[in-house]
């Protein structure tokens, strides 16, 4: 692995840990940490813009948003675009949409961030024409499409945040619009 692609690694690896830290705590401590997540409409509920990447409800939703997290990451990584900007842009996008348009709840969970990247991978493959961005979007798109398309379908009695999924993905179509040139 050459250089800059370890500098870009440690990192997202420290994300990942981050998250799992945050819950092994929320689990430990007598205090739900949930409460911080992102409440739309609420000035409370601004916090969990920056929070709510780091709560989730329990361990099986740590694991479930961890595995295609750090595949999206990894192949965001390797597609040579400086990692940082591309996931601070989605999440703060993914959180503000959220905040003015989602439905009443509190929203946790890193899986914005996760549909943000698969449409980010996506679009810049799409636009930029080039080998690599084209064959991750290719893989991408493999194992990410039915959960992209199902993951973003009102589901008015769930607790899965499918506004959330949603306001990711059109994230990080608007990153990836603005941060890729059209070949």
């Amino acid at each position: 692995m050459s250089t800059s692609l370890k500098k870009q690694a440690y990192p997202v690896l420290i994300l990942l840990l981050a998250m799992w830290l945050v819950r092994i705590v929320d689990f430990v401590i007598p205090i739900d940490l949930n409460q911080f997540g992102l409440l739309p409409r609420t000035p409370r509920g601004l916090v969990g813009i920056g929070m709510m990447p780091f709560l989730h409800a329990n361990f099986g939703h740590l694991i479930s948003n961890t595995i295609p997290l750090a595949i999206l990451l990894g192949l965001t990584v390797a597609s040579r675009h400086r990692a940082w900007p591309i996931i601070a842009a989605i999440v703060i996008g993914n959180g503000v949409l959220l905040w003015v348009f989602g439905r009443s709840a509190n929203h946790i969970g890193v899986s914005g961030l996760v549909f943000g990247l698969i449409a980010y991978l996506i679009t810049v493959g799409i636009r930029e024409k080039q080998l690599t961005s084209i064959a991750i979007a290719l893989v991408v798109g493999i194992l990410f499409c039915g959960t992209l398309l199902t993951g973003m379908l009102p589901r008015w009695s769930s607790v899965i945040s499918w506004d959330g999924h949603l306001f990711g993905g059109i994230s990080g179509l608007i990153v990836g619009i603005t941060t890729s040139r059209s070949r």
